[in-house]
């Protein structure tokens, strides 16, 4: 099927379908969802194996549309989870993102895995393994915005009981939160996909909380390694 198609002028409540992306983890997915008014249903949801998704997700994207007998320009937005998670990953879904929406002029919304995560659990704070004994952390607090972080042993030891329960789907994290903050409930659930980031979306009412594209970004919490290990020795740099 040709994913191309000329840019619609139907904005996000009038069009039919929102696709969604989340190539961040492990494993990754393409949804298309339906929108009913206020309501939105998924329609279709494709995964993809990790370390795969140059090869597989613009395919995938293709296959969900055309499932729903439907084109790029039916589109009303595009959803990607745009990290935190693999670095690779998380560019690859940006990217396709980017390039499906910016011919076709369609609004881009973009939302934190961490986020999904937590609304799936129903709780204000979720974790994430981040390999290296890390974990990609966000700490609901009271009276406040959620505060996302790379966390060890240290910042997690640190957690108290009015973060309230932590939502994990994943064993590293778990181990790694069970031995450094004991005294914390942890929520387990499954691993956030596509189909979750577009009902977490439509859950959160930012169907206009749209981004300008030269401005997406990935929300990493940790700098790459070509970042860290191609940085010059302090003596090199003096």
């Amino acid at each position: 099927m040709n994913i191309g198609g000329k840019g619609s002028e139907v904005g996000v409540r009038q069009a039919r379908f929102v696709l969604g992306i989340d190539t961040c983890g492990p494993t990754g997915s393409v949804a298309l969802g339906s929108c009913n008014g206020s309501r939105l249903q998924i329609v279709e949801q494709i995964e993809l194996e990790g370390r795969s998704y140059s090869a597989t997700l613009m395919r995938a994207i293709a296959d969900v549309l055309a499932h729903a007998a439907a084109s790029v320009s039916t589109l009303g937005a595009i959803v990607v989870a745009n990290g935190p998670g693999s670095f690779t990953g998380v560019r690859i879904g940006l990217s396709a993102a980017k390039g499906l929406a910016e011919p076709a002029q369609i609004p881009v919304a973009a939302v934190s895995r961490l986020a999904v995560l937590a609304g799936q659990a129903g709780v204000g704070s979720s974790a994430l393994d981040a390999h290296r004994h890390e974990v990609f952390l966000r700490l609901g607090r009271p009276a406040a915005p959620p505060q996302d972080l790379l966390a060890g042993v240290a910042e997690l030891a640190a957690i108290r009981e009015e973060h309230g329960p932590i939502a994990l789907c994943d064993d590293a994290a778990a181990a790694l939160l069970s031995s450094a903050c004991q005294t914390v409930k942890c929520v387990r659930v499954p691993a956030p996909t596509a189909a979750d980031a577009l009902q977490h979306w439509a859950s959160i009412g930012a169907r206009n909380a749209f981004v300008d594209l030269a401005l997406l970004d990935g929300h990493y919490l940790r700098r790459s390694d070509a970042e860290i290990f191609g940085e010059p020795s302090p003596a090199h740099s003096a």
